[in-house]
């Protein structure tokens, strides 16, 4: 027996339901931009589900699943750590160049004092000779055990490349190894020179090998503490100068 035909009933048995047809479909508008709404917000909450599915993964656990974070998290303070350290980095801080050392000082060896030689003879081969009258040379103060063979041979070669006359001085006992000193470590051009009245050794009071450039004015240069790789050739090629327009150069 069929109740369709009834009002309110159909053939599936369902409740009777009130159905309302618009007239105009317009009326429906606000329903279907809620539906849309709807929609939106469910993919929304479907994406970020997604995005946060490594984190609630059972088998990495809790401490490991947060390991990605932290690690990007430490990189981006390491960078910003850098990028403000190098920002902030005063003038001060800034490495340094050293100063590039003058065109007359030669190179392993410290700045000379410029001074006059004293008055006063000295022995030279056998011969007294003013002090002064030794000019456009190198004089090699040589003290007491002195141990500077090396030296002495490298300051001669030196003399020799430059063309000066080159002096191995020396007072008291030193008088007597003057000449071993010559033949060995002068290279064919050193001078004996007996500083007899002490006149260079009580001016620049030689404890170490002293060194005077002496110019063509009687002032010279004196160098002390010389490195192993000391090189005064530049100056021993300017000694035909006067050494008051060296030293203001």
């Amino acid at each position: 027996m069929s109740f369709a035909s009834e009002p309110g009933r159909d053939d599936g048995n369902l409740p009777p339901v009130n159905v309302v047809i618009p007239d105009d479909a317009r009326e429906l508008d606000r329903d279907v931009l809620a539906y849309r709404r709807e929609l939106r917000a469910k993919r929304r909450r479907q994406r970020l589900t997604r995005l946060l599915r490594p984190l609630r993964i059972p088998e990495f656990g809790s401490h490991a699943a947060i390991l990605p974070l932290i690690a990007a998290c430490l990189a981006i303070c390491l960078v910003g750590g850098a990028l403000l350290s190098v920002a902030t980095m005063s003038p001060a801080a800034a490495p340094t160049l050293s100063a590039p050392r003058a065109p007359g000082q030669p190179a392993g060896a410290p700045p000379g004092d410029l001074t006059e030689l004293p008055a006063g003879t000295v022995q030279v081969n056998g011969r007294a000779e003013p002090v002064r009258s030794l000019r456009t040379s190198t004089i090699a103060l040589v003290p007491a055990n002195c141990g500077c063979g090396a030296a002495l041979s490298r300051l001669a070669s030196q003399a020799v490349g430059a063309h000066v006359k080159l002096y191995f001085a020396g007072a008291g006992q030193v008088i007597a190894q003057l000449p071993a000193l010559v033949a060995r470590y002068g290279d064919g051009a050193a001078v004996a020179t007996a500083d007899n009245d002490s006149v260079l050794s009580v001016k620049y009071r030689p404890t170490e090998l002293t060194v005077l450039l002496v110019f063509k004015d009687a002032t010279a240069e004196v160098f002390r503490d010389l490195q192993a790789n000391f090189q005064l050739g530049p100056t021993l090629r300017e000694l035909r100068l006067a050494g008051a327009s060296l030293s203001a150069s």
